[in-house]
């Protein structure tokens, strides 16, 4: 319940400035209520102590030193335990700054921990059109930037807005206290300064959420070149690309100008208005003595103070720059984590509650057969046997384009199924849709999975029963056995091993320095693109699913790889439905059916032989008479 209320205090406020600040400390009030309450209480100790000793000089001046000024032999006892009483209130001042600092370190360190576990947790329940639309650096950019620039709003800006809070309600309430005249011209120089701080601020906030965007932006587009340097020096656009980096850099130069003016402007203004009223106050003042109405400790003591005063909106004014980067940096995050996760029947799984009705449930291990627990009283089973269909099925990435258009087709148990199909034919968005990634909307199709809609299936339970191997390759930092065995995590050396040999990456492996467990780093950048492909299809091969989907996955192999595979690629087939996109026609001349798509519809279905014989699409696909792009 905790966490359902928590979402919705970010949906409902992370928009506005008061919204940002709030969210930003329910993160410290999470996990770090003690330290972040006793943090309060030691800069409120600090700063009261130094009001408190800056009052005391009105004392000690009017009664222990004018009275005693060309007295001999004066009486110090009483000045002596006055300045006693204003070390130990220093001296307190001083452990309360040292306790403060070191428990607002710990909570701005621990509360950026949380945000980034929270942030992750996040994302991993994104829909991949999420991630379709950014880039690499765009997504890292949240955690590289937007969040590093919180730490010093909670850092440095918290206490300093305690403090001045503190500091101004103390000199006041002491400025009154000594004259009432002169803290009404304190009262005013104080307007001035609140009302310039807030125009400044709520003029510049959207600049410096721009600049957080810029930074983004530029970030996204040095990750997408620098990976793709190889494509940049074959075709010779280092100047366009530079160009382009020009672009990005220049807007940003001109956000950073802007946000670097406001910050500029606010300090020499605040700055310049308390001298004015330390000058008028002092000449004032002294006035007041001279005409007897106010005594010297008096005016030393509410020089103090308005020097005090002025001390941190100074400071206040330093870190404008960075509260305000922060406030840009904090939205950006809350944003993202306001982003709706992916839906499991109609369920946010955020909240921690029953994400589908149908679960997978193994039946047999050693065979390791499978059912779908249907939640009936009593519950019933039905076995997972790989029958996919999909009834008249529409789908469109953005309005007003149809990418899919009444498509129904079905795969029986074992059948191998090929999508053939121009480029945005719509081959790959029918297997988006079976694995879910996308889902289609009630009014606008049915996919089921052995009788049961997907929508009602758990993800998890969907995807564990659906292997994948996709044309781009995504290997992880670690041993080879261990990227093998991310398609199970509970797999055997055996197993993998086994998978391997499926594949046929088994030969290659055997010849690497450490075999199985030779470390692969950079997205296994120390293994050619058909090797890392050999391991996409291990990975699938170990998970055993019932449907498999291959996304053009010999597409990255040479021709005498892919011969070496076949065989190997047949007996993983064998008993499994499953889904193949393919440019090669050669790969799929032994599938079951032939779909042919154009235009997100299906114009022809049948084997290899039949659509032959048909002489149409396919057919020119196969002669070379239409190019299969």
């Amino acid at each position: 319940m905790a966490d359902t209320n928590y979402r919705q205090l970010r949906t409902s406020r992370a928009n506005d400035v008061v919204g940002t600040i709030s969210n930003t400390f329910a993160y410290i009030n999470r996990h770090y209520k003690l330290q972040f309450t006793a943090t309060i209480i030691f800069v409120i100790l600090s700063s009261f102590t130094g009001v408190l000793s800056s009052y005391l000089f009105t004392p000690i001046i009017n009664d222990y030193i004018v009275p005693y000024i060309g007295k001999e032999n004066p009486d110090m006892s009483g000045f002596a335990r006055m300045l006693g009483l204003m070390i130990f209130i220093y001296v307190s001042g001083i452990i309360s700054s040292l306790a403060f600092s070191k428990l607002i370190s710990i909570v701005s360190t621990g509360m950026l921990n949380e945000m980034r576990q929270d942030l992750f947790r996040v994302m991993e329940k994104l829909p991949i059109k999420f991630f379709d639309r950014r880039t690499h650096g765009e997504v890292m950019n949240y955690y590289t930037n937007d969040i590093d620039t919180i730490r010093p709003m909670i850092a440095d800006g918290f206490p300093t807005l305690i403090t001045t809070m503190i500091t101004i309600v103390g000199c006041f309430i002491f400025m009154f206290i000594i004259n009432v005249r002169l803290a009404f011209i304190m009262v005013f120089v104080l307007t001035g300064m609140f009302y310039i701080t807030y125009f400044l601020a709520k003029s510049s906030r959207k600049t410096f959420a721009g600049l957080q965007q810029q930074i983004s932006n530029i970030n996204g587009y040095a990750q997408e070149m620098f990976s793709g340097q190889k494509v940049i020096k074959v075709f010779n656009h280092e100047k366009e690309t530079l160009q382009g980096f020009k672009n990005f850099n220049d807007k940003l130069y001109d956000y950073s100008l802007r946000t670097n003016a406001y910050a500029s402007m606010l300090m020499p203004i605040n700055a310049n208005l308390a001298y004015v009223a330390y000058a008028v106050v002092a000449v004032a003042g002294g006035k007041m003595c001279i005409d007897g109405t106010m005594k010297i400790g008096d005016l030393a003591s509410f020089l103090l103070f308005v020097r005090q005063f002025s001390g941190p909106i100074s400071n206040l004014s330093q870190q404008f720059n960075g509260i305000m980067m922060s406030l840009a940096g904090a939205e950006r995050v809350f944003d993202l984590m306001n982003k709706e996760p992916e839906l499991d029947y109609g369920i946010i799984e955020l909240v921690n509650v029953e994400e589908g009705k149908e679960e997978l449930i193994e039946t047999d291990k050693k065979t390791r057969r499978w059912a779908w627990k249907i939640p009936l009283d009593p519950p019933q089973y039905i076995e997972l046997k790989g029958d996919i269909r999909l009834d008249d099925v529409t789908f469109r990435y953005v309005d007003g384009k149809d990418i899919l258009k009444h498509v129904s087709l079905y795969a029986n148990p074992g059948q191998k199924i090929a999508f053939v199909g121009s480029t945005g034919a719509g081959k790959t968005t029918i297997t988006n849709l079976i694995n879910r990634f996308y889902d289609v909307e009630d009014q606008e199709g049915l996919i089921t999975f052995d009788g049961i809609p997907i929508k009602e299936i758990r993800k998890d339970d969907l995807r564990r029963s659906v292997g994948v191997v996709l044309q781009d390759t995504n290997l992880f930092s670690g041993t080879i056995m261990e990227n093998i065995r991310y398609g199970r995590l509970d797999a055997t050396d055996e197993e993998c091993i086994a998978a391997a040999k499926i594949s046929n990456a088994d030969s290659f492996i055997e010849r690497m320095p450490q075999g199985y467990n030779t470390m692969l780093t950079a997205n296994g950048s120390n293994l050619s693109q058909g090797q890392r492909q050999l391991l996409n299809i291990a990975r699938c091969a170990v998970a055993d699913p019932p449907v498999m989907v291959l996304d053009e996955a010999t597409s990255s192999i040479d021709t005498h790889t892919e011969k070496l595979i076949e065989k190997g690629m047949d007996e993983l087939m064998r008993g499994r439905t499953t889904f193949v996109i393919a440019h090669r026609l050669s790969t799929v001349r032994n599938a079951n059916a032939i779909i042919v798509l154009e235009h997100g519809q299906i114009i022809e279905r049948g084997n290899h032989e039949d659509l032959i014989k048909l002489k149409g699409r396919y057919y020119q696909f196969y002669t070379g008479k239409a190019q299969l792009d």
